[in-house]
C-alpha cells in the first residue's frame, strides 16, 4: 500500500519543524521524518532567539515535536535514503518504508568537521566553541584561544576581540605567510597574539579546559578555545533530485528564491540546507516561508485543476 502525504519534511531540526507546524495548522497532511541529528546537539543552551534566549536545544525540539502534534502532523524516526521524482516524490526510508508526497521540504543540515587534534571533539560544546554569537556572552573576559583551520580563521580571531581581550591565535597548521598584511596589521590592533607552530592537544584539569600545547611541548593557559568546523552540508537528497548548488568556502548549498523554493519544482530547503550561517531563528523563519509558500502554491494548483476539468 503506498503512504501518500500532500507534504514530506525531511529532516526534524529547527527548519523542518517550523514547516510542518505551518503546513499542520493549515490542515496539510504531513510527514516529518528526522534521523534524530540536529548540528547543535552538542550545545548546552542556544541564544539569540528572541523568548527562547538560553533554552537547551533538546528542550526547544522536544516543545516543537509537541506542538506539531497537536495539528495531526506525524514524525517518524527514521533517515531518507533516497528520493526520486515522477508524478509525484517517492522517499525510501532506511526501516524499508516507502512514502509519497505532492510537495518536499528539504531540511537536512549540515555536520561540523572538526580538527583532529586531541580533545577537540570532546570539549566541544563546553569550553572549545566555534560561535561567539552562540557562546561569547557566557565566556566574556576569559582567556580565548583560537585555532586556526584556514587563513579565513583571522576573522574568527578578531571577532572573538568583542568578548574578551586576551585572544592567542593559534595557526597550528597555517602558514605565517599565508596571512596578508591587512591580516597581521588587524590581528596586532587588536591585541591578538599570534602563536606559530602545531598544536597537539589541549589540557583539561578538573573537566575544565585550562590550555593548549603546542607539539613542541609549550603549553599557552587558556580557559575557551573558539575553533572553526570544516562544514558538510547533507545535499545528498538534493543532489539526487538534480537541484542547483552554490559553491561558497563553506561547502555547496542549496540555491533558492525567497521563499525557499530550489531550482526543483515542488521541493524547498531551509535551515543550513541553505547557507552556512542560519543560526535557529533564521532556520525557524526559512521554514515558516516555505510552509506557508506550499499551503498557498497546492490551493492554487488543486483550483487551476479544477477548472480545468
Amino acid at each position: 500500500m503506498t503512504e501518500t502525504y500532500e507534504v514530506i519534511v525531511i529532516g526534524g531540526g529547527t527548519a523542518g519543524l517550523s514547516a510542518a507546524l505551518v503546513l499542520g495548522r493549515a490542515r496539510r497532511r504531513t510527514l516529518v521524518i528526522d534521523a534524530g541529528e540536529p548540528r547543535n546537539a552538542p550545545a548546552a543552551h542556544m541564544q539569540g532567539y528572541l523568548s527562547r534566549d538560553g533554552m537547551p536545544p533538546a528542550e526547544f525540539l522536544a516543545i516543537g515535536r509537541e506542538e506539531i502534534a497537536q495539528y495531526g502532523v506525524e514524525l517518524v524516526r527514521d533517515r531518507a535514503v533516497d528520493v526520486t521524482r515522477g508524478r509525484d516524490f517517492a522517499v525510501a526510508l532506511a526501516s524499508g518504508r516507502h512514502v509519497h508526497a505532492r510537495r518536499l521540504v528539504i531540511t537536512t543540515g549540515l555536520k561540523d568537521e572538526l580538527p583532529a587534534v586531541p580533545g577537540v571533539a570532546e570539549r566541544f560544546g563546553r569550553d572549545v566553541l566555534h560561535c561567539p554569537y552562540c557562546h561569547g556572552w557566557e565566556v566574556r573576559d576569559q582567556a580565548f584561544g583560537v585555532l586556526a583551520t584556514s587563513p579565513m580563521s583571522v576573522h574568527q580571531a578578531l571577532i572573538v576581540t568583542q568578548w574578551s581581550k586576551d585572544v592567542t591565535f593559534f595557526l597550528h597548521e597555517v602558514a605565517e605567510d599565508d596571512l596578508s598584511d591587512d591580516d597581521l596589521r588587524r590581528l596586532a590592533a587588536a591585541g591578538v597574539k599570534v602563536v606559530p607552530g602545531e598544536v597537539a592537544g589541549v589540557v583539561v584539569e578538573d573537566d575544565r579546559l585550562t590550555g593548549v600545547r603546542l607539539a613542541d611541548g609549550t603549553v599557552h593557559e587558556r580557559e575557551v578555545l573558539f575553533t572553526a568546523p570544516r562544514a558538510v552540508p547533507q545535499t545528498g537528497l538534493l543532489e539526487r533530485l538534480g537541484a542547483e548548488l552554490n559553491e561558497t568556502p563553506f561547502g555547496a548549498y542549496a540555491v533558492v528564491d525567497a521563499t525557499g523554493l530550489t531550482s526543483v519544482p515542488g521541493v524547498w530547503a531551509a535551515g543550513n540546507a541553505v547557507g552556512f550561517s542560519e543560526q535557529v531563528v533564521n532556520a525557524a523563519s526559512g521554514g515558516y516561508r516555505a510552509g506557508a509558500t506550499i499551503n498557498g502554491e497546492l490551493l492554487m494548483s488543486d483550483l487551476d485543476a479544477a477548472v480545468q476539468v
